[in-house]
């Protein structure tokens, strides 16, 4: 496929309503009408959620039935105009982010010693916790060439928070199973290492590293231990409940000292939400920013952002309240058992090899076709799936939208067939497939520079 055509196909995909009716490049020079307005925007978001809403979308909407909607938003619009930086204004923000830090914390076997903050989403939790590992080594340590360790499977906002804070990522290989290798992370420990991260789950396999053994490893080497839990933070705790054989992953294992968790995703919260937790005050104390001196006043912003969005923060909190555990166990239960059912018809299917063990992430692979084709024949029968890249793959993460009745027949019955015709027609390319092909083969670099460029042509 050629640039042009591959630019013509992201043009339909993400920028379908560019030279429209409605199309807005400047501000109109009086307020248009209300009620066209919103008109305007249910007449485009209605379209977009059939997607979701009919369990086609891999992750992305986690809850989405209309009644938790509906209570959410009402929740956020009672709050929408709280924020969070005028704490004297709003004490009730300053209720409900310490409320939900502690449900979260006592959920992840913390106790009292155990600080956090909201945050915006996963990435700024991510963020923020490399950000106060580096200063915490500068400060305790005098380490001045901060490094830290993370797993190939690590998401890659950890690599941005490493580009962000000039700190070193060392990279380390996985074993057989996908999952972190401890005997290689012990090999790169040294005097600049700030911290350790494993995932549970990973983002690209939904696979659960050794925890305690790098807990372990992370105690012996006084180094910080931060678990990346942001996928499947509320869904772990109560798989273990209801039997499954989850390791320990949480505040229980003394070397773990940071936890990052996504309400916004298992916690059925507004997006974005998210929760960063410190196993003491110490360490929480470096996430912080004051300023004494500035001439508008004493200054402090707890994260990235100055002013935050209440009402966000109040949705999280009536989120938590309205599902509580049974909620919680209850939404737990459904998606692991569509999760087995989805697992044990995917073995199934000639041609097919799973990448990792789950308990409701599936990525899987082909050694028989190209999975970016099989991955573009599932998105013409409407699936959005997620692309792995080196290696090739696909997942999809199951949430409650899978659980509803014949969404897991119809994906199965529609991987098969496409299966067959990628089968059919091997050399045959559309879609997005030609775009991944290419990075997987193209230097890094190179696939780097095309991205940026990509990535501006969406904003303009």
């Amino acid at each position: 496929m050629e640039m042009d055509e591959m630019i013509a196909e992201m043009q339909k995909r993400f920028k379908p309503y560019t030279e429209k009716e409605g199309d807005y490049k400047t501000m109109p020079e009086e307020g248009v009408d209300r009620k066209h307005i919103l008109e305007a925007m249910s007449s485009i978001i209605e379209i977009e959620n059939k997607a979701w809403e009919t369990g086609h979308v891999s992750g992305a909407v986690y809850n989405g039935q209309t009644e938790h909607v509906e209570f959410t938003n009402k929740a956020y619009s009672i709050a929408s105009q709280n924020n969070p930086l005028h704490p004297d204004v709003w004490p009730s923000s300053l209720k409900f982010e310490s409320e939900i830090v502690s449900m979260v914390r006592n959920m992840l076997n913390g106790d009292s010693s155990v600080r956090g903050s909201v945050t915006s989403g996963g990435t700024e939790s991510i963020l923020l916790a490399v950000k106060t590992y580096r200063d915490y080594a500068k400060d305790k340590k005098g380490i001045a060439e901060p490094e830290i360790i993370l797993p190939k499977s690590a998401h890659a906002a950890f690599d941005k928070a490493c580009h962000y804070f000039d700190i070193k990522a060392v990279w380390t290989e996985l074993d057989e199973n996908y999952a972190a290798d401890v005997k290689d992370i012990r090999e790169h420990i040294n005097e600049n290492t700030i911290a350790i991260v494993g995932s549970t789950p990973c983002f690209p396999y939904g696979v659960i590293d050794p925890i305690p053994e790098i807990s372990e490893l992370a105690r012996k080497n006084e180094v910080g231990m931060h678990v990346d839990a942001c996928l499947g933070g509320f869904i772990l705790p109560w798989a273990k409940k209801l039997g499954r054989n989850i390791p320990d992953f949480d505040f229980s294992l003394p070397g773990v000292t940071s936890i990052s968790i996504d309400t916004h995703k298992y916690g059925y919260a507004p997006k974005g939400t998210s929760v960063i937790l410190y196993r003491n005050s110490d360490l929480i104390q470096h996430q912080f920013y004051v300023n004494g001196s500035w001439s508008g006043g004493i200054y402090f912003s707890p994260t990235m952002a100055g002013s935050r969005s209440g009402g966000v923060i109040a949705g999280t909190w009536a989120a938590l309240l309205e599902q509580g555990k049974i909620g919680y166990i209850n939404a737990t239960r459904k998606i692991l058992e569509a999760s087995d059912k989805t697992r044990a018809g995917i073995r199934k299917i000639k041609g097919i090899r799973e990448m990792g063990q789950s308990p409701f992430v599936i990525a899987f692979t082909s050694d028989e076709v190209n999975i970016y084709q099989v991955m573009e024949g599932m998105s013409r029968r409407g699936w959005i799936l997620n692309g792995l890249h080196r290696p090739a793959g696909v997942h999809l993460a199951l949430t409650l939208r899978h659980t509803e009745e014949g969404v897991t027949d119809m994906f199965l019955k529609d991987l098969s067939e496409v299966m067959d015709e990628v089968r059919a027609n091997p050399g045959e390319e559309s879609g997005m497939s030609p775009v991944y092909g290419m990075a997987a083969t193209f230097p890094e670099e190179a696939v780097k520079d095309f991205m940026r460029s990509i990535v501006e042509w969406m904003y303009t």
